[in-house]
């Protein structure tokens, strides 16, 4: 579905991601692993078109999204839930679905989006006149994740679903990541919380500095010693 090959990219001299190959499978979810700064954010905004890479190539679908606008991208099924939410505090809950959907062509479409996101997120549709910016930081992550979800995506890229968040609701996030996965829509995960990410992950890739230093399936992951006292707290 996703194949990324021999992907550079830098920040002015800096070279912020050195020659990664990884692929992701209509289906799965698949996760990138990594310390702060392993260049985990930079990867998924490159696959969305905001920054543009030095070398490699990102195939989707048989297409080259390196020439393909941001906008556009989106309106090929590749949806981008950004780190830190984003979403907009001084709108209603309503109205930040509503611009989820803003490549949607008609009312019919956005009423359709707004009724799916309200069934995954009941939440979201008893707050759906509230402003965004009153929600808790877990109300704020459903509906940055249901923004998302507005057009239906084939790839939902979603990074630090968890960051700020209480475990109670780090639990709940990632059953809703499991459940967005099993209605249909495949999910490229970044994620500090290397054991929650592992958990729910079918495969998983491990980063530093920039580089892949390891992959495979994400439970065999889970049990590799060395994986364990880097990233999983022993």
């Amino acid at each position: 579905m996703l194949s990324i090959k021999d992907l550079e990219v830098y920040y002015g001299v800096i070279n912020a991601i050195k020659g990664i190959s990884f692929e992701v499978n209509t289906g799965e979810i698949v996760t990138l692993i990594g310390a702060n700064g392993a260049g985990k954010t930079t990867i998924l905004q490159t696959l969305s078109g905001l920054i543009k890479p030095r070398n490699g190539s990102i195939n989707y679908q048989g297409e080259n999204l390196l020439s393909i606008d941001p906008h556009n991208i989106v309106r090929k099924g590749i949806a981008h839930v950004p780190e830190g939410r984003r979403i907009f505090p001084n709108m209603t809950v309503e109205d930040n679905l509503e611009l989820g959907g803003y490549i949607l062509s008609d009312k019919e479409a956005i009423s359709n989006g707004l009724e799916r996101a309200y069934k995954s997120f009941p939440r979201l549709e008893e707050r759906r006149k509230q402003l965004a910016g009153t929600l808790s930081g877990g109300e704020q992550q459903m509906l940055a994740i249901g923004r998302a979800l507005m057009t239906s995506p084939k790839i939902v890229l979603m990074d630090e679903p968890s960051m700020g968040l209480a475990p109670i609701l780090v639990a709940e996030i990632f059953d809703i990541i499991k459940r967005v996965n099993e209605q249909g829509t495949t999910v490229l995960l970044v994620e500090q919380n290397a054991n929650m990410a592992l958990s729910i992950a079918n495969r998983a890739y491990v980063l530093e500095t920039g580089q892949i230093v390891t992959s495979g399936d994400a439970k065999d992951l889970m049990n590799n010693d060395d994986i364990r006292k880097a990233y999983l707290g022993g």
